[in-house]
């Protein structure tokens, strides 16, 4: 029987739901369950941070995810395929006052972030020599506080920036819903 993980709650779980339902695979409708069972098929219901781990060590076959966590982390996990739901841009983002117009304009700036890795490979490509400062929740709202002068995050319609007076400066990477394997797992469907 192959297992399948998809995020508990969240703004992957009705799309993937839906994928799922779309070739073939019967689910439940309310989705509360932590493990539903679909003839061949397990899905569990995690928190998207666990996918990409347990798909890697082999604890599920499969996983739906943003591309953005499997490459943060850099999970040594196989992208099945590309689902083109959940699109949103990884980007560089500062205050509307900012004097920065470019990414060279951060040189020595402090950025706040939860994507510290993607983050500082983008930085490293650009010479940018920039303080990162890993932030869990909230990145938004560390520039108004002082603490820093720029924001690394996801956006997906830019209103959390527009409420936050920010603009974007650079897109770091484009991400979206993808489907993974462990190297050892072929997906059936």
């Amino acid at each position: 029987m192959y297992k399948i993980a998809i995020q508990k709650k969240g703004r992957l779980t009705e799309q993937s739901l839906k994928y799922l339902r779309s070739i073939g695979i019967k689910v439940p409708k309310n989705g509360r369950e932590m493990i539903a069972r679909s003839d061949d098929l397990e899905i569990l219901f995690l928190r998207q941070t666990d996918i990409p781990e347990f798909v890697e060590k082999g604890i599920v076959d499969f996983g739906i995810v943003g591309e953005n966590a499997v490459a943060e982390k850099r999970y040594k996990v196989r992208v099945v395929e590309k689902l083109g739901f959940a699109r949103c841009s990884l980007k560089i983002v500062v205050p509307r006052e900012s004097s920065a117009k470019s990414v060279k304009d951060l040189n020595g700036e402090r950025i706040a972030t939860s994507f510290p890795n993607l983050l500082k490979d983008f930085l490293k490509k650009n010479k940018v020599n920039a303080s990162i400062i890993e932030v869990k929740g909230s990145v938004e709202v560390t520039p108004a506080m002082g603490l820093t002068d720029a924001v690394c995050d996801l956006v997906q319609t830019g209103k959390t920036l527009e409420e936050n007076n920010l603009v974007p400066l650079v897109t770091v990477l484009e991400s979206q819903a993808v489907l993974i394997s462990n190297p050892n797992s072929k997906w059936p469907f």
